[in-house]
């Protein structure tokens, strides 16, 4: 409120985003408050155990045996939740590619202080050399090997614009008294900004009141992530719709969601910093920022597609070789191979391989024909 207050009444979307995810006091992130699970405020693939880590891995290894030379390799997961995935692909790499353990590090890159400190705990035994940087720091002495951005871009701020009727308008929030907030209408968008836009959103006139959102952070995180990484890959996994189901004149509130508790909810304005807000990206925006930044496209496609080339079925009928005292363990890991490519959750995700330098070698395996076998 002090904060609306000083800037007149009225900021950004972005800004308030910014404040109530990452603020180092008060976010929901930067205060380490979200608690990422099944029991926590929202479930990732990593959380539901390990057989996510041990799918992606025949991916990153693939990606690590085409980096010429035998120099350093480094692991790269920028915002890593709890730090369950980064643990669970370090035991799976010292476990089944012993050869990369010497060579390869594990590079945290976590900007917010409270969830930095509860990784630092849950990695403190794991049996790669870890180590927490800054995309600056790192930009001092760039790396290579493979970047990972597992439901990482979904959270950064993003602007909404409005359709008045006549004109395109940034939406803002504003305080409403001594204790309120409502989203409320505010300038008229930059010309390079409606280019943009328009772009992007063909054909007649939304409907008055018509919001979306536009993810100016993009184009800024790809051009720090790649002046972190010489060369290697950035794999993006993050809920992205084609620009034609994002902007279509029927989703007439965007995709702003925000969750807390398993719970789900359209109004971003509640209790700020206690909630996580999140935003779909768009992927011919991510496209578009990706190529502006140095990094091309290696191929895109839904989890559930990938982690079928990367032998989820056959992980599936494995389980069914288990012992009755596995009973319990089985039906659990069960559930999470099936929830991975449920279309209509965690199957809907977008896998999107992006090359920095170098040239391109064989075709990713996810993005392949799933085994016969």
């Amino acid at each position: 409120m002090e904060r609306l207050q000083a800037a007149g009444g009225w900021v950004p979307f972005s800004t308030y985003m910014d404040w109530a995810l990452h603020d180092s006091s008060h976010g929901a992130y930067g205060a380490g408050r979200l608690q990422v699970g099944p029991s926590g405020d929202f479930a990732t693939s990593p959380s539901l155990g390990p057989d996510f880590a041990e799918l992606l891995l025949p991916q990153l290894l693939q990606w690590f045996q085409q980096q010429p030379g035998d120099g350093p390799l480094a692991l790269i997961e920028t915002g890593p939740g709890e730090g369950q995935l980064a643990l669970q692909l370090s035991e799976a790499i010292a476990r089944d590619a012993p050869e990369l353990r010497e060579r390869l590090e594990l590079v945290l890159v976590e900007p917010n202080p409270g969830m930095a400190e509860r990784q630092r705990a849950l990695l403190a035994d794991a049996p790669l050399r870890c180590r927490w940087q800054s995309f600056a720091q790192l930009q001092e002495s760039p790396l290579t090997g493979v970047m990972l951005a597992h439901e990482v871009l979904d959270a950064l701020a993003v602007e909404r614009v409005l359709w008045d009727g006549q004109d395109w308008r940034l939406q803002g929030v504003s305080l409403v008294g001594d204790a309120a907030l409502e989203l409320a209408a505010g300038p008229p968008l930059s010309e390079a900004l409606r280019l943009e836009l328009d772009a992007l959103i063909p054909g007649p006139s939304r409907p008055e009141g018509w919001c979306t959102e536009w993810h100016v952070g993009l184009t800024p995180w790809l051009a720090q992530a790649a002046a972190a990484l010489s060369q290697g890959q950035l794999l993006v996994i993050d809920y992205a719709h084609e620009a034609w189901r994002y902007y279509a004149p029927q989703r007439s509130n965007g995709t702003l969601m925000a969750y807390r508790g398993q719970r789900a909810s359209d109004d971003p304005l509640l209790e700020p910093g206690h909630w996580d807000l999140t935003a779909h990206l768009c992927l011919e925006s991510l496209e578009r920022a990706a190529a502006a930044s140095g990094w091309s496209l290696l191929g895109q496609r839904r989890q559930g597609e990938a982690l079928l080339a990367l032998g989820l079925a056959q992980r599936l009928h494995a389980l069914q070789q288990g012992s009755p005292a596995e009973l319990a363990d089985l039906l659990s890991r069960r559930e999470a191979l099936l929830r991975y490519v449920d279309p209509s959750a965690l199957g809907d995700f977008r896998w999107i391989a992006l090359q920095r330098s170098g040239a391109v070698g064989a075709q990713p395996l996810f993005l392949q024909d799933p085994p016969l076998a």
